[in-house]
């Protein structure tokens, strides 16, 4: 905030002390505004918004103790000085602790000396504002980080509940797969074996001993390596009819996966023929 834009509210109830005040403050740029008793000056309050007021402390009805006593509650951002020609040090204390005075300068005054006073007291008035500013700013900013991890909390766990309800299915999936009559087997791309289930394991007691690791054509001739190759290419499933495995006889099904795993393998399903 520039110097003209500040209020400057002068209080005595000798006249030739406000036109000394104003004499001297009218070139200093400020909005000067001036009353000749505390209860003038607190009806200047209701009406303007005063950065700095200067206020004699021997003053009828009114004092500048009580005057400053009830700016500071009505007002306390407003930068209080106060002016007297007497050396009261009671006085003194009193209107520091009543009113929380910023300065309590002696009549008569220096015009450089309370010039730079004010200067300075305007400063202070910046600096404090300035800081209200920056801490509500740090306020709204922790409202709006406490939102956004509150938000970020309510995302997680509903992510965690989906991951649970995920996982659920995966394990229902396995033990479906586990658990089918038939032999399954899961081959990559590469012809690798990469799933088996307990049917598939089972045929190992006949010597064949799927095992993942493996890769398919080592438990059977080229044919199912070539109808491999044409479900890969064509995306479509193919049927292997009356393959003889070790003393069974199966028809092989290779179904080729699909979605985001189009391509990357198929599903090899034996059964058994006349069950």
């Amino acid at each position: 905030m520039e110097q003209n834009q500040h209020t400057v509210l002068c209080v005595d109830d000798e006249k030739n002390i406000l036109n000394s005040l104003k004499r001297l403050l009218r070139r200093e740029g400020y909005r000067l505004l001036t009353a000749n008793s505390g209860q003038e000056g607190l009806k200047l309050f209701e009406e303007n918004e005063v950065h700095l007021v200067i206020s004699d402390q021997r003053m009828p009805e009114m004092s500048g103790i009580d005057f400053m006593e009830k700016v500071n509650t009505e007002h306390p951002d407003t930068i209080r000085i106060v002016l007297t020609g007497y050396t009261d040090v009671d006085a003194i204390t009193e209107s520091i602790n009543k009113g929380h005075v910023y300065k309590f300068l002696l009549k008569p005054w220096n015009d450089e000396n309370l010039k730079l006073e004010i200067r300075k007291a305007l400063e202070q008035y910046e600096l404090v504002q300035a800081n209200k500013r920056l801490h509500e700013q740090v306020l709204k900013q922790n409202e709006e980080l406490q939102k956004i991890n509150e938000n970020l909390e309510f995302l997680v766990k509903e992510r965690t509940k989906d991951l649970e309800v995920q996982n659920q299915a995966l394990e229902l999936s396995r033990t479906i797969l586990e658990d089918l009559s038939v032999p399954i087997i899961g081959v990559s791309e590469e012809g690798m074996i990469v799933l088996i289930n307990r049917e598939a394991q089972s045929l190992s007691k006949s010597g064949n001993g799927f095992a993942i690791g493996n890769r398919l054509i080592d438990y059977f001739s080229s044919k199912i390596d070539k109808k491999m190759a044409e479900v890969l290419t064509n995306n479509l499933a193919q049927t292997l009819k009356g393959y003889q495995l070790s003393e069974e006889i199966y028809d092989i099904d290779l179904v080729p996966l699909s979605g985001d795993f189009r391509g990357k393998g198929v599903v090899v399903t034996m059964k058994p023929v006349g069950t």
